[in-house]
């Protein structure tokens, strides 16, 4: 049996966040195919966190700059490393380089952070996004070394395959496109759904530690919603999240309609019974969660360009993509209230489900890529030069910056 080590950023959260349900469909994904699976963190669990070890994931804590690893990884000796996320690749690469040198390192994007950092900061100051200035943020540099350094990489926008393959000319090898992984709908599915009349609200959602999500609400307070009430005087808008903080509960108000209700255990059964998801985002990166479960549940979606960006080759959406406060208003309502768009939008949506994140078909194409690179890692590195450069420089600098970290842990008073 294959053994498969995942370093996780955090204990994933799949009832709280996108990053957390992409995390258990790829562990989900191994333990079909019988890999003997530890998931190992140097973050502590939450009370949202997710028991893997009810679907036979072991769990171990470990330690950031500390040489306890390296002996943990010797003894374990795994066939595949995934690093979840640019930072923890920077934080434990070189040691599982240096003490397994035959593993695979698969790098999980999640999102280019940078690319999101960079587009929020732009926003702000009221900029273009521009590809150059990406280019010149500290952070892009690392994320792209990061990149280089792991054997593979999973990106799942589309949208950031193509930016990293045109802008940087990285080798098609190194990358995989890898969107959500999902159950294809059936009809006996969809039958279960309630139908256009049972469903009265909008709702929007997300989770309250990404700053986007955080953003959108603020936007649809203060800009969408009043716009949509005069319309619809009567229309309710439900907002869930975890982790919301103080600003974003305040925006609760009754009287206009306007409903924070914070985290749900049953986020499926709230979109479920909504007519209309409420998606305003304007800066992010890789794809969107909340969309995704919007087409898994038969809800129809307005969102922006950045929040539809990377999840439809086709250019069609199962609702309306709109920038302009105006325009996505006027097509918020008319979802809302015309039933044979509505029903056009939700077939659409579970065509997108059943093509582009047909969960059998992604598992092989993952499964097959990382065959073919256990069968030729030697081959693979040899042609990736500049990987092998970066890991050089990376192990010397990194090893030595952990060392003093470690020393510096171990007397304090130096």
């Amino acid at each position: 049996m294959k053994r498969f080590l995942v370093i996780g950023h955090v204990w994933p959260e799949p009832k709280t966040t996108a990053a957390g349900n992409r995390m258990l469909q790829l562990l989900k994904a191994f333990t079909r195919k019988n890999f003997d699976i530890i998931f190992a963190s140097t973050a502590s669990k939450t009370g949202y966190s997710h028991n893997l070890k009810k679907i036979g994931i072991v769990e171990e804590n470990i330690q950031l700059n500390d040489s306890s690893f390296d002996h943990f990884i010797r003894e374990l000796q795994p066939d595949l490393v995934l690093f979840d996320r640019f930072m923890v690749e920077e934080q434990f690469g070189w040691r599982v380089a240096k003490n397994c040198p035959k593993a695979v390192r698969i790098l999980n994007t999640e999102d280019l952070h940078s690319l999101r950092e960079h587009r929020g900061m732009c926003l702000k100051k009221n900029m273009d996004w521009t590809s150059f200035h990406w280019l010149e943020q500290d952070k892009t540099k690392r994320e792209i070394a990061s990149i280089y350094r792991s054997d593979l990489s999973l990106l799942v926008s589309s949208f950031e395959m193509e930016l990293v393959q045109k802008i940087l000319n990285i080798d098609e090898e190194l990358l995989l496109h890898l969107p959500f992984m999902l159950p294809r709908i059936g009809s006996q599915q969809v039958s279960k759904w309630p139908k256009f009349s049972d469903r009265k609200a909008y709702i929007s959602y997300g989770n309250g530690l990404h700053d986007p999500n955080l953003d959108s609400f603020v936007h649809l307070k203060q800009v969408i919603w009043p716009l949509i009430r005069k319309i619809q005087p009567r229309a309710i808008l439900h907002i869930y999240g975890a982790y919301l903080p103080s600003h974003i509960k305040q925006l609760h108000e009754p009287k206009e309609g306007f409903l924070v209700l914070g985290w749900v255990e049953d986020l499926s059964k709230e979109v479920q019974n909504a007519r209309v998801v409420l998606a305003p985002l304007r800066f992010g990166a890789g794809i969107k969660g909340k969309l995704a479960l919007a087409m898994q549940n038969g809800t129809p979606t307005i969102t922006t360009s950045k929040g539809a960006e990377g999840m439809s080759t086709s250019g069609i959406w199962p609702g309306a993509v709109k920038n302009e406060t105006k325009d996505f208003v006027e097509q918020a309502v008319q979802l809302y209230q015309n039933e044979e768009k509505w029903y056009q939008a939700q077939e659409e949506g579970i065509n997108i489900v059943n093509t582009i994140f047909n969960e059998e078909h992604l598992s092989k194409l993952l499964f097959d890529r990382v065959e073919t690179l256990a069968q030729n890692l030697e081959n693979h590195r040899q042609k990736n030069f500049i990987g092998s450069l970066l890991q050089h420089q990376s192990m010397a600098a990194k090893k030595y910056m952990g060392k003093w970290i470690e020393e510096k842990n171990r007397n304090p008073r130096k």
